[in-house]
């Protein structure tokens, strides 16, 4: 019988020990319940950010308001030092118009926007389509000398099918208990590394063949069918890369009416207006401001952050302007309940996220320290922002690295937090769980030990940073608003974004107030 006592035993003080240490303020959750529900400002904050500043192209002059604006209304809610971050990006870029029309052998106003970094038409141009299908040079080589002033269509027709996944989801019972258990990291896949360098190189093939072949402009699909449309990047904002000839994205079932018409031999007019201008200024900027903390001694900080900058389609609302007003709304509930933290708290909102996490992997660098290349030959063939972290060392390491505790991420779109992704950090586990329990009413209930990628906190996590992003109900977020022309203010979801904004300053206050800073777990 004794031999089992001892790890019952040490089981009951580590379990009065995580008790003592990270029992929830009540009078706190109260307290910033109280705030976030009956005097919320979060709605008031992403109208903003989506109808008034409208969408937030890293490098736009939309963008640079967006940055200006939140470190102006960082300030009016009363934080400190609120200022703008800048880090070298490239060409910025906007659109003023765009106009796509097939002229023959009908008349059709076909619904199409300029893709990203696109250069202007010069007015408008008209040309024959030219369906070309481009892989290798050898590929381009056999269309020399036959698409001067043509318009290219560069992509298969995609099939359309009934929709047959609700348009709305939420986490359910199961659903979440499914998300609360670990799935094993797959092994890194080289092929996908192959794969994301094959079409990195054929979109400058492209661009460059249809430069020297001066083609007056290339239409490509865009993702989503039945009125959701997306459009993303077409030409380039590096100076190392080609631009290329006027770049759009045309609606899925508009293109493959007209690959059908050019396939079967019908020839077929377009004109084309795209007006769009490109910008000197380099630098795009991160907005940063703070709640001091009360303990000068260790200046020790906790983070919580969401990316500013949107695609150009609609005005990010879900993506991620919903995220920023969550953020801004629980700095603005702590400051209004005129509490000082232990630690700092210092919000961070990103631009550069949707290119490639540059705006907090350019804070990183800058604050914390850096990465070495990887080993693999294939990865260094990609840009930075696609390398993964695995198989990389920190090679330097600066004094703020080791102040800071944790950063907390908000980018899943505009649904209720359920839960937390604790990114394999099992000691980091147990804390949420009892940070959340006062939050079980509201429907916060899962703490996953699974990771999830693909957004800012990953800056973070890569450096052996504590770095989480809150798991969300998906509602709309990847059947209808993410990165398309539906991501506006009216898919927000008022009762979400307040749930949202107050479980972010329960889980940030608690992490500046607790005796010992977050965990961490080994670096890979």
């Amino acid at each position: 019988m004794k031999l089992f006592r001892a790890p019952l035993y040490l089981a009951a003080v580590l379990a009065l020990t995580l008790s003592a240490a990270d029992t929830p303020d009540l009078t706190m959750v109260g307290r910033i319940r109280d705030e976030g529900f009956r005097n919320s400002k979060v709605m008031s904050i992403a109208q903003s950010l989506t109808d008034t500043l409208g969408a937030r192209l890293t490098g736009s002059p939309n963008a640079k308001r967006a940055n200006d604006w939140t470190r102006d209304k960082l300030a009016e809610f009363g934080l400190a030092n609120a200022h703008l971050e800048a880090f070298d990006f490239g060409r910025g870029w906007t659109s003023d118009a765009c106009s796509v029309r097939m002229v023959a052998p009908d008349v059709e106003q076909l619904y199409a926007l300029p893709k990203a970094w696109s250069p202007a038409t010069n007015g408008p141009t008209r040309g024959k389509v030219v369906h070309v299908k481009i892989e290798t040079k050898e590929d381009a080589d056999k269309y020399k000398g036959k698409v001067a002033g043509a318009i290219l269509l560069v992509a298969d027709a995609r099939e359309m099918k009934p929709q047959e996944k609700p348009y709305l989801e939420r986490y359910d019972e199961k659903t979440l208990a499914t998300e609360g258990d670990y799935a094993i990291p797959p092994s890194r896949d080289p092929q996908r590394t192959k794969d994301l360098i094959r079409r990195l190189e054929k979109r400058k093939l492209i661009a460059q063949f249809a430069t020297d072949e001066k083609v007056a402009a290339i239409v490509d699909i865009g993702s989503g069918e039945g009125g959701v449309f997306r459009v993303q990047q077409g030409g380039t904002w590096r100076d190392d890369e080609p631009m290329g000839p006027p770049v759009v994205g045309l609606a899925p079932e508009q293109y493959n009416r007209i690959l059908r018409l050019v396939d079967a031999g019908t020839p077929v007019e377009l004109e084309v207006d795209v007006r769009a201008r490109f910008f000197d200024d380099r630098n795009a900027y991160n907005t940063v401001a703070e709640i001091p903390g009360s303990d000068k001694k260790n200046n020790e900080v906790v983070m919580m952050g969401a990316h500013l900058d949107s695609w150009h389609t609609a005005t990010g609302a879900t993506d991620n302007a919903a995220g920023c007003a969550v953020i801004m709304e629980a700095a603005r509930i702590l400051k209004a309940l005129g509490v000082t933290p232990r630690r700092t708290i210092r919000v961070a909102l990103w631009t550069g996220e949707e290119q490639g996490l540059f705006g907090s992997r350019a804070y990183a660098a800058e604050h914390f320290g850096r990465l070495s290349d990887p080993k693999d030959p294939d990865q260094l063939k990609l840009p930075a922002w696609a390398r993964t972290e695995r198989g990389r060392t920190l090679i330097e390491s600066k004094p703020e690295l080791a102040k800071v505790s944790a950063y907390f991420n908000v980018d899943n779109g505009t649904g209720k937090i359920r839960g937390i992704y604790a990114q394999e950090n099992a000691a980091a586990a147990p804390i949420f769980e009892s940070w959340f329990a006062p939050l079980r009413d509201l429907g916060v209930t899962t703490v996953t030990m699974r990771n999830t990628g693909s957004t800012d906190h990953v800056s973070f996590d890569e450096l052996g940073i504590p770095g989480f992003q809150f798991i969300q109900d998906d509602v709309e977020y990847e059947t209808r608003t993410h990165h398309t022309n539906w991501d506006t203010y009216e898919r927000l979801q008022r009762d979400d974004l307040m749930q949202a904004a107050v479980v972010v300053a329960t889980t940030v206050w608690e992490a500046a107030n607790r005796p010992e800073m977050m965990p961490r777990k080994p670096l890979h």
